[in-house]
C-alpha cells in the first residue's frame, strides 16, 4: 500500500507523538470537551495524557503547596494553637478574655477605620489619576506613571519616616501639628496605596469599549452624565478589585503604622507585635491573628470576585480605547489634571522630598554627615547601615528566586481553565490560598518560625540560627505578588495557540516551553520587581528572625529611631533614603525588562 501523503489536512488529524489528542493538558482540549476519537467516542483523561506530563503538573501543584504548608500554615497554626491550647486541651476562653479588654475594641475600631479611610482617599484621589494616566496622553506621561508606583514599592518603615520628617517640628508641614496623629497614618496609607487604585483602574479604563461613551454624547449626554451613567459603571469591577485590595493593605499596615501611631493609633498587626514582643500574651495575639484572618478573607474574597469580573468584562468587550490628547477646556480633564497634580505634588513628592532634604541636615549644618555615618555602626549596632544594606540585598535575592520558582508554578497551574466544575474550583481555591500570607500577620509568621522551626520534620537541624530562614519568610509574602503579576499574561494566551503547536506534533512539555514559558516571561521583570521590593523592605517577620550580628536595614532604620539623639535621627533619615533609592532603582530596572503593555495585576 502506498504512503499516505500528509497532507494539511491529515496533519490536522493526526495526535501529536505521546498523546492521544494532540491536545495538551490544561489547553484549548480540556476546555473545549477533551479528545475524541474518530467516531465522536471521548478519550478518557487517563488515556490521552502522558504520564510524564501528570507528573510534571502533579509536582507543579505539590511543591508550591508544601512549601506553603511547611512555611506559612505550620508556622502560623502552631502559634495560634499555643494560644488556644491549654494542657493539650483546646481552650477558648481567650476570646472572651480579649474581647473584654477596651483595648481591644479601640484597636480593631482603629484598625477598620483607618482602612475605611485611607481606602476611600486612595479611591477619590486614584480615579481622577487614573483617567489622566492611561485615557489621555501628555509629554511626560510615562515618567509619570513611573513615578506614582514608588510609593507603593517603597518599604513600609521608609514611608512612616518619610511623614513623619515631614510632620515633625522643623518639617516642611510642622506647623499643622499633624505629628502622630490618626490623620498622619491615614495620608501615608493614602499615600502607600494610591498606585494600586491608579495601575487597576487605569488598566481597564484604557481598554474599555469606546463606543458606548461615544454614543451616549452623540444622543447629547453632558461629559459628567457619561461618566457617571456609562463610564463609572463599566468600570466598577476594577473599582472595587482596587478597593478591596487597598483595604486589604490597609489594614495589615505594619511598619508605617508603628513608625507613625506607635500604640496609641494601634492596628490588629500592631498589636499582635505588642502583645508578642512586649507582653509574651500569646493568648491574646492568637485572638488577635484570627480576628485578622477573617478580615483577610472578607477582603480576598471581594476582591477575587471582583477581579473576575473585570477579566470578563475585559474578555468581552469591543476594542480598546486610544489615548487622546488633554484637552484643559474639557471639565472632565481640567478637573483630573488639577486633582492630579494635587496629589502628586503634595502627597506623593512632598514626603519624599522632604525626606532626602531632611537627611542632608546635620547639627552642625548642612552636609553628608549623616550619610558618612552609615559607615560604621551607630551605639549598640553590631554593624553599619552599609553592611545592612548589603545583608538586605542577598537575602533579598534568595527571597525572590524563591518566590519566583514558587509563584511561576502556580500562577501556570491557576492559569488554566478545565472543564470540570470541581476542578474550576480546585483551582479558584489554589488561587486563593496562595493569597492569604498577603493579610495574615506577617508578626505571626515571624514567631511561629522561632516557635516551630526548631526541628522542622523532625530533622535535626535548626533553622532558627539560619540565616536561609529570613529569606524563606521574605519570600512567603512575595509569592503572591509574583501570582498576581504572572497570571493575568498567562490567562490572555489563546488556547488556540497550544492546540495549533499541539497539532503540529509538539509534545506536551514543548507547548508548555514554546507557548506559556514565552509569553510568561514578559512579566518576569515586573514580577521580579514587585518581589525584590516586597523582600527588600519586609520588616514585619524580619524583625523576629533576623540575627543580631546579620540584621536587615528596615531592622537598623527602626533601632536608629528608637534611640534619643539627632545623630541617630539623622542616620535613620540617610538608611531610610537610602533603602528607597535601592528599592526604587532595583523596580525601575526590573520594569525596564518587561516588554511595553504588559503590566500584570497592577
Amino acid at each position: 500500500m502506498p504512503p499516505v501523503p500528509t497532507t494539511d489536512r491529515n496533519l490536522a488529524h493526526r495526535p501529536a507523538p505521546g498523546t492521544g489528542s494532540g491536545v495538551p493538558v490544561g489547553g484549548g482540549g480540556a476546555r473545549g470537551g477533551g479528545a475524541r476519537t474518530g467516531s465522536g467516542a471521548r478519550v478518557p483523561w487517563r488515556a490521552r495524557v502522558p504520564w510524564r506530563s501528570r507528573v510534571g503538573w502533579g509536582v507543579a501543584v505539590a511543591l508550591p503547596l508544601v512549601f506553603l504548608a511547611t512555611f506559612f500554615v505550620w508556622p502560623v497554626v502552631e502559634i495560634v494553637g499555643r494560644g488556644f491550647v491549654d494542657d493539650g486541651r483546646l481552650d477558648l476562653s481567650g476570646f472572651g478574655d480579649v474581647f473584654s479588654r477596651p483595648r481591644t475594641w479601640r484597636v480593631v475600631g482603629q484598625t477598620l477605620a483607618q482602612a475605611a479611610l485611607g481606602t476611600l482617599g486612595a479611591v477619590l484621589l486614584g480615579v481622577p489619576g487614573a483617567y489622566l494616566l492611561y485615557r489621555c496622553r501628555f509629554p511626560g506621561r510615562g515618567a509619570l506613571r513611573a513615578f506614582v508606583t514608588v510609593p507603593f514599592v517603597l518599604p513600609t518603615v521608609v514611608v512612616g519616616v518619610a511623614f513623619r520628617s515631614l510632620l515633625v517640628d522643623g518639617g516642611l508641614l510642622g506647623g499643622l501639628g499633624l505629628d502622630g496623629t490618626f490623620t498622619a497614618i491615614v495620608l501615608a496609607l493614602v499615600f502607600f496605596n494610591y498606585a494600586v487604585v491608579v495601575r487597576t483602574v487605569g488598566g481597564m479604563w484604557e481598554r474599555l469599549d469606546p463606543r458606548t461613551e461615544q454614543a451616549a454624547r452623540a444622543l447629547g449626554a453632558s461629559p459628567w452624565r457619561v461618566l457617571r451613567t456609562v463610564t463609572l459603571p463599566a468600570l466598577g469591577p476594577a473599582v472595587a478589585s482596587a478597593a478591596s485590595l487597598v483595604f486589604l493593605f490597609c489594614a495589615t499596615a505594619f511598619g508605617t503604622v508603628l513608625v507613625l501611631g506607635g500604640r496609641r493609633y494601634g492596628t490588629v498587626e500592631t498589636e499582635i507585635w505588642i502583645q508578642t514582643t512586649q507582653f509574651l500574651d500569646l493568648r491574646a495575639a492568637a485572638v488577635l491573628s484570627v480576628v485578622q484572618l477573617v478580615v483577610v478573607v472578607a477582603a480576598l474574597t471581594a476582591a477575587g470576585r471582583a477581579r473576575a469580573r473585570t477579566e470578563r468584562a475585559l474578555t468581552l468587550g469591543g476594542p480598546a480605547a486610544t489615548a487622546r490628547p488633554v484637552r484643559l477646556r474639557e471639565p472632565l480633564d481640567a478637573v483630573a489634571v488639577v486633582v492630579t497634580a494635587v496629589t502628586v505634588a503634595g502627597l506623593l513628592a512632598a514626603p519624599l522630598v522632604n525626606l532626602v532634604v531632611r537627611s542632608l541636615r546635620t547639627p552642625r549644618g548642612w552636609g553628608l554627615d549623616n550619610y558618612a555615618a552609615l559607615a560604621v555602626p551607630q551605639d549598640t549596632l553590631a554593624v553599619s547601615a552599609w553592611q545592612a544594606a548589603g545583608t538586605s540585598v542577598r537575602t533579598a535575592v534568595d527571597a525572590t528566586t524563591i518566590a519566583l520558582v514558587v509563584g511561576g508554578l502556580v500562577a501556570l497551574v491557576v492559569s488554566r481553565r478545565p472543564r470540570r466544575t470541581s476542578a474550576r474550583r480546585a483551582v479558584a481555591g489554589l488561587d486563593a490560598l496562595f493569597m492569604l500570607p498577603l493579610g495574615v500577620s506577617a508578626v505571626t509568621v515571624g514567631f511561629g518560625f522561632l516557635v516551630s522551626m526548631h526541628a522542622p520534620l523532625g530533622l535535626p537541624v535548626d533553622l532558627r540560627t539560619s540565616p536561609v530562614l529570613v529569606a524563606v519568610a521574605q519570600a512567603v509574602v512575595a509569592v503572591p505578588l509574583v501570582v498576581r503579576t504572572v497570571l493575568p499574561v498567562l490567562r490572555a494566551i489563546d488556547p488556540r495557540q497550544r492546540e495549533v503547536a499541539a497539532t503540529l506534533g509538539a509534545p506536551p512539555g514543548r507547548v508548555l516551553r514554546t507557548v506559556d514559558l514565552v509569553v510568561a516571561l514578559r512579566a518576569v521583570g515586573l514580577a521580579l520587581g514587585f518581589a525584590f521590593a516586597a523582600s527588600l523592605g519586609e520588616f514585619g517577620a524580619t524583625s523576629f528572625l533576623a540575627r543580631p550580628q546579620d540584621p536587615t536595614l528596615p531592622v537598623v532604620i527602626f533601632r536608629l529611631l528608637g534611640r534619643p539623639g539627632a545623630e541617630n535621627y539623622g542616620a535613620a533619615l540617610a538608611a531610610s533614603v537610602l533603602l528607597a533609592a535601592l528599592t526604587a532603582g532595583i523596580v525601575a530596572v526590573c520594569e525596564r525588562l518587561r516588554r511595553p503593555g504588559i503590566g500584570g495585576a497592577w
